[in-house]
């Protein structure tokens, strides 16, 4: 049992610090942060979890800092979902939380941006186990965003295999407009039933 507890101990331990707010020197708001809303977080926490955060903070503007407490701005966040990537942050978990779960568009984007590798993959995972027919063109549209090719080939053989319905759908009319090369690639499969030389 004390075994169990030192693991727990260990394991949470970016957790308590976060949770008790000790020796913060970072702040962190979204693009709907009201004046004044900040999450207050650690560099070296941001830094161990993300390769890009690591980078923006040795560059020259956070080492001539002087003790200044600098924010950034995560742009791609609501509120909501910042406080879901921040949770991520400094919980060692291999599953979302239902709050993450709540935000796995906006996460998957952040965690790309970011490189909070473990994030992205555990989003991508969610997105494809939570494929449908009103989400599907959505979901593909976040693939083409971050260049994801095991989420876009999932979305689009979906889609394909599904094609007869969601051709019919005013979501797809509108990503025609904005994505013809793909559709057409799209209309093809589905004449086909094959997506990138495999059968669906």
């Amino acid at each position: 049992m004390a075994m169990v507890r030192s693991l727990d101990a260990f394991l949470n331990g970016f957790a308590k610090l976060y949770l008790d707010q000790w020796q913060v020197d970072l702040r962190l708001k979204a693009r709907d942060s009201k004046k004044g809303e900040a999450m207050s977080v650690h560099k070296f926490v941001m830094a161990a979890r993300s390769e890009v955060f690591k980078k923006i903070l040795e560059s020259d503007k956070f080492k001539a800092s002087d003790g200044k407490i600098e924010t950034i701005t995560l742009f791609e966040l609501k509120q909501e979902a910042l406080e879901a990537f921040v949770e991520f942050i400094y919980h060692n978990s291999s599953i979302l939380s239902e709050k993450e779960k709540k935000h796995v568009p906006s996460l998957y984007i952040a965690a790309d941006k970011y490189e909070v590798l473990l994030l992205r993959d555990l989003c991508r995972n969610e997105l494809i186990a939570s494929l449908d027919l009103p989400n599907a063109l959505n979901v593909l549209e976040l693939s083409m965003i971050t260049s994801d090719k095991a989420l876009n080939d999932s979305a689009a053989k979906f889609i394909v295999r599904n094609f007869k319905t969601i051709c019919k759908t005013a979501e797809f009319k509108a990503f025609v407009r904005k994505n013809p090369d793909f559709s057409v690639e799209l209309m093809k499969a589905s004449y086909t039933q094959k997506w990138s030389v495999r059968y669906v």
